[in-house]
């Protein structure tokens, strides 16, 4: 009996834990932080602030950093990040609940730190302002001194100079500016549409011109038999109130019809030519047609 002995190889497949880092998004860095992951939140942090521009994005990355750090024992540098927090904005204060009461504390011993020199500074760019007349400028800044003076973390400090005094001078200057700022200017009046010039008469030549509206042009019967169609043109000059001021024969029909026309041509009325809604005078042509007569 033949015994075939089968080698079989086997392979062992070695798994290398890898890191894979999440999208640099200041979401992604929350997740690492949640996950206890804080060298990598920090690292992702700071790399997503020299991108970031709106300061409250820029006021989120350093409360995160400023939380890996604590988690990291790095207390020094997240008092750092707390205070370009407070010099960003001295009134700013954390949105999460679970700040820990040793971060509530820290942004509260830099606030009490920082802010009455900020306040101070903010009075001076103020003040100088107001004397510069720009009063919705200085009215603005006059409020963010007395907002700063009334944050709770420096009550204490609030109600001795110089801080006491500054409260005083602001609140004049700021009613001083608030007076001092002028009503907005009312809007430019419309233009009115500008118009050429109107001519002294005008045709069914001229563009825009709306010629006249016949009320009454009633053409006076031919007075004998016609033996073949002729046709004869009247020129009327129809003034701006619609009368017929002259009236002629421009092609000449028959002169005892020709007449005629014309005698009934001086008592027409017309609704007057207009231009641009004026009223104008108006040069018209009016043909006139002679048919056979009928047997």
């Amino acid at each position: 009996m033949k015994i075939t002995t089968c080698a079989v190889a086997l392979f062992v497949l070695v798994v290398i834990p890898v890191r894979v880092h999440a999208e640099g998004t200041l979401a992604a860095a929350r997740e690492l932080y949640a996950s206890a992951a804080y060298d990598d939140a920090l690292e992702m942090l700071n790399g997503l602030m020299p991108a970031a521009k709106a300061p409250d994005e820029r006021q989120s990355i350093d409360l995160y950093r400023t939380l890996c750090l604590v988690a990291l024992g790095r207390n020094s540098d997240a008092d750092r990040a707390i205070e370009a927090m407070i010099m960003r904005d001295p009134l700013y204060r954390a949105s999460i609940d679970d700040l820990s009461p040793r971060l509530r504390a820290a942004f509260g011993d830099v606030r009490k730190r920082l802010l009455p020199a900020i306040i101070q500074k903010q009075y001076a760019d103020s003040k100088a302002a107001f004397e510069t007349k720009d009063f919705e400028l200085a009215a603005a800044g006059f409020e963010g001194v007395l907002k700063g003076i009334a944050d709770p973390d420096i009550s204490a400090l609030a109600n001795v100079p110089p801080l006491s005094d500054l409260r005083t001078l602001a609140m004049g200057f700021k009613d001083l500016s608030a007076k001092s700022i002028l009503p907005p200017a009312p809007p430019p009046a419309p233009l009115a549409p500008v118009r050429a010039p109107l001519k002294a008469m005008y045709s069914a030549d001229d563009a825009g011109v709306v010629g006249p509206v016949a009320i009454q042009q009633k053409v006076p019967r031919y007075p004998a038999a016609v033996m073949k169609q002729t046709s004869g043109m009247v020129e009327l000059v129809i003034d701006e109130a619609g009368a017929v001021q002259s009236e002629m024969m421009r092609i000449p029909i028959n002169p005892a019809f020709d007449q005629q026309v014309l005698a009934a041509a001086s008592k027409w009325r017309y609704q007057p030519a207009t231009m641009n809604g004026v009223p104008v005078k108006f040069l018209k042509r009016l043909s006139i047609t002679v048919s056979p007569t009928l047997p």
